[in-house]
């Protein structure tokens, strides 16, 4: 297949600069270039070249070029005709070919040359379209996961080659490609960057000359290629009893798991709690490393024989994926048992084929999504499940998800019925026996017939389960986007030179229908701007007010400060709720009279667009609606009303039009005992489910006082003083002092030498952007990746850059403390930089505070400290995940030891302290040297 490109050679080409922007006299330090000739890397040329300027740190922490490197170096009037006669007739590559062939062409001309105008392509979108499902596209992270060796990341030369042999890589990739599918991508590709499109165009006219049966494990449907779906459960194996003494565990775990005392005994004590008629919960505090996952599939896993299921809940998608991936097939291959497992979360994790094979012939979308559909379309050859998030995207925000991102309707009918993913998720999900959830999913969908008949239940990382229920219930009435809402629908009707008014004005029922939707939407706006102007005027009643970073205006109330006696809130959202109404039915008309339009063939080209821009805003009417009808319920139990918390967002703080509420649960226990009516035998779970060496705050937390409940609190498996080093430092100042940013910005400077990856555990988001800035260019740090909450992106591709980069440190809050997994990444050193006490001007935190306070109840003691312990024990716990990991937790708030209360986190501390001062915090590292 190499005789494609046979009469073609590619030059690939990487810069060091000084700097990106090239008008304000940046230059080129580097040319690197990689000759490619019938698929083979013939030749590299690497020039260092003399800006003439300094070279800034920041471009010397990247490339490790130096000033001394390129002075006494021919400038680039020297290297011009040199690297114009290299690339002579080539095809020009680059990794961000925007970058690279606009700056070269730049120098050139500014030195009186001739801008090239050869053929260009990118290998930035190439890789993402070939290898969709790789969570990252820079170059050193794709040379990683291909296994491409170069030497010298960030040298051109050494880049140059790196991307050589990536794009050898992506040649061979797309030319295993069925042809169905390369002939939709070359459809689709004209628009990418330069001449990019060229190479997918080029690959597939050849190949289409050659006669090339469908691959056995494909199928086509319309001109989709998917892989063939199996959706016979494979059943093997063997039914056995439950091994009960030593022996036969044993026996089970030859060869394939290690006998652990500490984790048989968590074994055997589960086991004994599953088969206890007169116990419902069990509340399990286990160790990091104590095999606690296996532990509990394995106690259950014995009973699932009856046509009982076991439903585990964890808090996020990466665990999930790690009890399937992993846990689940090491359970099934130590105890041979004949069990299937499956994934359930929401359908708007699935692709909609329908909804995809829509979009692709709706016209030329913006670059982003163009290549998000290629990269799909390439994914549909390799996937089985169909599951976005095999995507590794870090959002869903991108116009195109809302178009197919599956509904979860049964989809009969469809041209896809018979291979829609969703339908084939929940026929597999009915017959597993192992449901794997999250626990926002179970407190929204507990009710859902996929659990089948008297289900067991394990609640995993259950400290974090009655947050994750709340949060899930959390909701919000954004006036302020109704309003953009409705004036978008105007502009759609009335305004638009497309519009329905100037396209259809001859016709008298549409517009009989469009004057009377008008004056509707203009008397709902009155309506918005009615209850906007109820809720401002409640402003004296908040319990906490706060000005955010935005400018925006924070009002936190309790529900009786908000709604009280003489509100005339419930009658104005009556109103509102009845106007919305009318809106939607009359657009609803509007859109029925356009269809009927449509049928005559009386309609313009432009028309199908409108039609579905219409019914979009129509969809959101609805949402809209239906969260004024959740806010009526909550507001017509007057007497649980203090059960919920409320929040005004006024983003501008004098304008009450600009007034928007959301609304939070503060007590959760009704929830939570709905939720555990529906299973039986319900475990609670995690490594950090004690505060004072009891469970009594847990139980509290999660609504078990009344259970009859079991307690264990299980042993680790081996010795965590070998593991886990813990350091305080004795000579901080004041943490609220400029002086205390400062010495953590200089412990992080000179003290991470021989660590790799580093977590920095903050909780205020402000300061985390202060120290970022200190130490982002800081040479001690050049070989780091830095990373930070709320600078460098989602929380969700902090976590992944974090576990691909050999060096990093991530500056983090919030769920760095506890939410965030980093499996398959030991991290060397956690740094707590204060201990973890929530904000009370958080308005949930402050709500919550207040409602406890009403009750007389000792809010410092009984919950600000218990949930400062336990947050702190996660902290920590980041280190050892198992018996390989080792690392350092590093506390740095003198508060551990000049306040009473720091005893309780000394408690929790299962090794001795080494307490030390900030020198002889360096002094150690030093040592390590």
């Amino acid at each position: 297949m190499a005789k494609i490109f046979a009469k073609d050679t590619f030059a690939v080409v990487d810069l060091e600069t000084t700097g990106t922007q090239r008008e304000k006299g940046h230059h080129i330090i580097q040319f690197g270039c990689a000759i490619i000739k019938n698929m083979k890397v013939v030749k590299t040329y690497s020039f260092m070249i003399n800006p003439h300027h300094e070279i800034p740190q920041s471009v010397v922490n990247l490339t490790g070029i130096h000033n001394e490197d390129v002075q006494g170096k021919d400038d680039f009037s020297v290297y011009a005709p040199k690297i114009i006669e290299i690339l002579k007739g080539t095809v020009f590559v680059a990794h961000n070919v925007d970058f690279d062939l606009p700056f070269l062409n730049y120098e050139l001309v500014q030195h009186g040359y001739e801008a090239l105008t050869n053929k260009a392509i990118d290998t930035v979108e190439l890789a993402k379209i070939a290898f969709p499902t790789l969570p990252s596209y820079k170059l050193s992270d794709l040379t990683a996961q291909l296994k491409i060796k170069h030497l010298n990341p960030h040298k051109a030369d050494s880049d140059a080659y790196g991307t050589a042999v990536l794009l050898i890589k992506i040649i061979h990739k797309l030319e295993s490609l069925p042809q169905a599918t390369l002939n939709t991508l070359s459809s689709l590709s004209s628009s990418l960057i330069r001449d990019t499109s060229w190479l997918i165009t080029t690959i597939a006219d050849n190949l289409r000359k050659q006669k090339r049966p469908l691959g056995s494990n494909y199928m086509q449907v319309r001109n989709i290629i998917l892989q063939k779906q199996n959706d016979q459960l494979d059943r093997h194996g063997e039914n056995a009893h439950f091994p009960i003494n030593d022996d036969e565990k044993k026996k089970l775990f030859k060869g394939k798991l290690h006998f652990r005392r500490a984790q048989v005994d968590l074994i055997n004590h589960l086991h004994k709690f599953v088969n206890n008629p007169d116990k419902r919960a069990m509340v399990v505090e286990a160790p990091n490393g104590t095999g606690k996952t296996f532990s509990y599939l394995f106690a259950y896993a014995y009973q699932l024989y009856s046509g009982r299921k076991l439903v585990v809940a964890t808090p996020t998608k990466v665990l999930q994926e790690q009890i399937i991936d992993h846990e689940i097939p090491q359970l099934l291959k130590v105890t041979k048992l004949d069990l299937t497992a499956e994934v359930v979360k929401s359908s708007s994790h699935y692709l909609d084929l329908d909804g995809f094979v829509q979009t692709i012939f709706q016209g030329t979308p913006n670059k982003n999504t163009l290549v998000l559909q290629m990269q799909i379309l390439v994914w549909l050859t390799e996937t089985k499940t169909g599951d976005l998030d095999e995507l590794n995207l870090t959002n869903y925000n991108a116009p195109l998800f809302a178009q197919i991102q599956h509904p979860g309707d049964a989809r009969v009918g469809s041209r896809f019925a018979s291979v829609d993913f969703w339908n084939l998720a929940r026929k597999r999900q009915e017959e597993a026996d192992i449901l794997v959830t999250n626990h926002a999913y179970l407190a929204n969908h507990y009710m859902d017939t996929i659990w089948g008949q008297n289900p067991y239940l394990v609640i995993d990382e259950a400290h974090r389960f009655t947050e994750n229920v709340i949060s899930s219930r959390n909701d919000s009435l954004r006036f302020e986007a109704l309003w953009g809402v409705l004036s978008y629908l105007r502009n759609l009707l009335y305004f638009s030179n497309n519009g329905v008014e100037n396209q259809f004005n001859d016709n008298v029922q549409l517009n009989f229908l469009l004057k009377k939707l008008d004056s509707q939407i203009l008397e709902l706006i009155q309506c918005i701007n009615d209850l906007q102007k109820d809720l401002y005027a409640q402003n004296k009643n908040a319990v906490n007010k706060t000005i955010l970073a935005n400018g925006t205006l924070e009002l936190s109330f309790q529900g009786k400060g908000l709604f009280n006696k003489n509100s005339q809130f419930k009658q104005s959202l009556g109103k509102f709720q009845q106007k919305l109404e009318e809106v939607r039915e009359l657009t609803n008309q509007v859109l029925f009279e356009l269809y009927h339009e449509q049928e005559q063939e009386q309609v313009l080209t432009n028309t199908e667009t409108l039609l579905s821009e219409i019914t979009e805003q129509i969809d959101r009417l609805d949402y809209y609606s239906e969260k004024s009808y959740q806010l009526a319920d909550i507001l017509s139990d007057s007497q649980n009303l203090d059960q919920d918390g409320f929040i005004l967002m006024v983003t501008n703080p004098d304008d009450p039009l600009s007034t928007n509420l959301d609304w939070l649960m503060l007590d959760a226990e009704d929830v939570l005992n709905q939720i555990y009516s529906r299973f039986d035998h319900i475990a609670f779970i995690s490594a950090t489910l004690t505060s004072n060496h009891n469970f009594d705050y847990a139980i509290n937390q999660l609504a078990l006082s009344n259970m009859s409940l079991v307690e264990y609190i299980g042993k680790s498996t081996f010795n965590i003083k070998k593991h886990l080093q813990v350091i305080a430092v004795n000579n901080m100042p004041n943490p609220d002092s400029e002086a205390y940013e400062e010495d953590i910005e200089q412990i992080l400077i000179n003290d991470l030498t021989n660590k790799n990856h580093v977590l920095v555990l903050m909780t205020n988001l402000e300061k985390i952007r202060t120290v970022f800035m200190a130490i982002m260019n800081s040479p001690e740090l050049k070989d780091f990746e830095i990373l930070a909450q709320g600078i460098s992106g989602s929380n969700n591709r902090i976590a992944k850059r974090f576990v691909i980069a050999k060096k990093a440190i991530i500056i983090g809050a919030d769920s760095f403390w506890e939410g965030i997994d980093f499996h398959d990444c030991g991290i060397d050193t956690v740094f707590a930089a204060r201990l973890p006490f929530e904000s009370p001007n958080q308005p949930e935190v402050r709500l919550r505070q207040k409602k406890l306070e009403d009750q007389g109840i000792n809010v410092f003691e009984k919950d600000s400290l218990p949930r400062a312990v336990i947050r702190f024990r996660q902290g920590m716990g980041r280190l050892i995940r198992g018996e390989k990991d080792h690392g350092q937790y590093i506390i740095l708030d003198p508060r551990l030891w000049s306040k009473e209360y720091g005893k309780a986190f000394l408690q929790v501390i299962p090794v001795k302290v080494k307490k030390v001062t900030k020198e002889e915090l360096k002094e150690l590292e030093n040592k390590k040297k």
